[in-house]
Formats: C-alpha cells, sequence, structure tokens
C-alpha cells in the first residue's frame, strides 16, 4: 500500500511556460466511451458499508458526472438493480465462486442488464491476511459464503473459453507484470488492469504506478490500459495518463465520497478532481494529455514519507515535519 503512494509521489513535474493554455480539456476516450475524466470508480465489495445504496449510489454519481464505474460481484444490491441507474460506460466485475455455469450465468446476466463490459479480478487466488481485520474482528460478510477454491482455480484456459463464447469486451484486473500483461494482450482481452489490490493482497509487491511502465510498453497499443493503487489528485490521474494508462481507477476516494454525502458526495470528490486535473494539465504547460512530453515527467525524491493519506498534508499534519 505504501509503494502504491511512493511510486506516485517519486514522479515529479517538469513544467513548461509561455504557451496558450486556455480551454484545458481533461476528458478522454476509452475503449469508444467519451468520460468527462478518464476515470472508473473501482469495485468496491460491500459498498453498502458506505451508504445504503452501495453501488446504485456510485453508479448514479458515474452516470451524471460522466465517468465509468466498475461493479463488484461482492455486492448485496443486484447487478441488474445497479445498471437501472447507469448511463455511460460500466463493467461488471466477477470474482469466480462457481465452475463454468457460475460464470456463464453471470456474465450472461451482465449482458441481459447492459453492461459494456465484464471484467474478472486475477489476483485473489488467495484472500490475504489482512491484519487489520484480524485484530478489530472484522470479517466481511461475503467470506462467510465459501466457493474461494474456483477463485483459486481461475486460469489462462478460463480467458481462452470467454473468448470462445462471448463478444463482451473482456477486463483482466490484478496485472501486476509485463509477461502476464503480454499474455493477456495474447489471449486477446480488451482491457488490461494495472493493479495490487490497493496493496491488501501480497505485501512486498511493486508499486502499481512503478509497474505500469512496462506493461504499456509490452501492450503496445493492442488492448486499453487501466491502473489503480493509491490515486487521490488530479496530479496522480495526469502522471497516469502521460505514462500510457487510459484509465484511472479510483477506489478509496469512492469510499470516502460515498460515506460523507452518497451519490452527491462522490459527484463533488469527482469534480474536485477534474478541478485539480485541469489545473495541473494548464500548469503543465498543456491543454490535453496528448499534449504532455515525456520530458515532462521525471524520478525525484518523495516530499512525504508514504502512507495511505500522503497525498493529503493538512490531514495529520501533526505526524509531519515541516
Amino acid at each position: 500500500m505504501k509503494r502504491n503512494r511512493s511510486s506516485l509521489d517519486s514522479i515529479a513535474f517538469r513544467p513548461r511556460v509561455l504557451r496558450d493554455v486556455r480551454g484545458a480539456d481533461p476528458s478522454a476516450t476509452v475503449m469508444g466511451h467519451k468520460m468527462r475524466l478518464p476515470i472508473c470508480l473501482a469495485p468496491i465489495g460491500s459498498l453498502e458499508s458506505f451508504d445504503p445504496e452501495g453501488g446504485v449510489a456510485a453508479m448514479r454519481a458515474a452516470s451524471q458526472f460522466g465517468c465509468a464505474l466498475m461493479l463488484s460481484s461482492v455486492s448485496t444490491i443486484p447487478l441488474e438493480d445497479v445498471a437501472k441507474a447507469a448511463d455511460g460506460f460500466n463493467i461488471a466485475m466477477l470474482y469466480k465462486r462457481g465452475g463454468d455455469d457460475f460464470l456463464d450465468g453471470y456474465v450472461k446476466r451482465a449482458i441481459d442488464a447492459g453492461y459494456d463490459a465484464f471484467c474478472l479480478t486475477v489476483d485473489s487466488a488467495n484472500y490475504s491476511r489482512r491484519e487489520r481485520d484480524i485484530a478489530n474482528r472484522f470479517v466481511k460478510p461475503w467470506r462467510t459464503g465459501g466457493g474461494a477454491d474456483w477463485q483459486a482455480a481461475l486460469n489462462w484456459k478460463d480467458i481462452e473459453r470467454y473468448k470462445k463464447l462471448y463478444d463482451l469486451p473482456i477486463v483482466l484486473k490484478g496485472i501486476a507484470t509485463a509477461e502476464d500483461a503480454r499474455l493477456a494482450v495474447e489471449h486477446g482481452v480488451d482491457m488490461v488492469y494495472v493493479s495490487n489490490h490497493g496493496g491488501r493482497q501480497l505485501d512486498h509487491g511493486l508499486g502499481s504506478t512503478a509497474v505500469l511502465p512496462e506493461v504499456v510498453d509490452v501492450v503496445a497499443g493492442r488492448c486499453a490500459v487501466a491502473v489503480d493503487g493509491g490515486f487521490s489528485r488530479g496530479t496522480d490521474i495526469v502522471k497516469a495518463i502521460a505514462l500510457g494508462a487510459d484509465l484511472v481507477g479510483i477506489g478509496r476516494m469512492l469510499c470516502y465520497g460515498l460515506a460523507a454525502g452518497g451519490s452527491a458526495g462522490v459527484v463533488r470528490m469527482l469534480e474536485l478532481l477534474e478541478e485539480e486535473t485541469m489545473l495541473a494539465l494548464g500548469l503543465l504547460g498543456t491543454t490535453n494529455y496528448a499534449e504532455i512530453e515525456k520530458t515532462q515527467l521525471c524520478q525525484a525524491d518523495p516530499v512525504e514519507p508514504p502512507h495511505v493519506m500522503s497525498a493529503f498534508p493538512l490531514l495529520g499534519a501533526d505526524d509531519y515535519t515541516y
């Protein structure tokens, strides 16, 4: 988790000046879908913990603002009900909890409900040892249902089978190496999603932003690339897109917005990210992502110690020395 922030904070900007930057445009088109920001509200299990409407509230916010949403299968509100609030790019994500019939049934439900793509999370062969949950005696409700062995058995043959049966674009979330990104492209995957599950699965992995360049390089434009992992500010979004990502997943920020004010809270969070992104583009001397030059990013020592909240130095200011 700390490396997610550290890999973002280790990138500094080299701004250009004396350029006409009026009319900065932070929008993007991803897999044929025009979005106000290249953001996907990431799949969070049990969104109902943050707002009683859960995925419905998140989908409503994504539709109102104009960004994508990926809905986790670990939700109490059915994907069909969530889809009724959709008006934009939406993706159904599945943890495999059964055999081929289980997967087929979920895919067909997603198709019938009008989802634009289907995602399999692939970095959860085992459920990690989450010591804060253990210390707090907290067990997520969906974990009591069993079926985890099916997720452990998920493999490339399942991807081959999916591609033979379905035309619905497929996303693999949890890619963390160029090697697996290459295999994904070879299997016809439509989007490679670089992620380490918010740093909550395998300890001592690299931060997602550190992995992103090698994935972008090996994909070479043959499919879309998404990334998440500690993204919290507009400057983070600009860094990811400049490094070659097409879409940025926002997870914890979705939870914060939802807990603070339901759909309205999420929309406001997205508006703030949009404002920050537009400011970053203009101050870099650009009006859109395509104008950012590779020389405008460089490696530098992080200013703050890596922490889940290190993008917000005014929070917990007593913990920092200035």
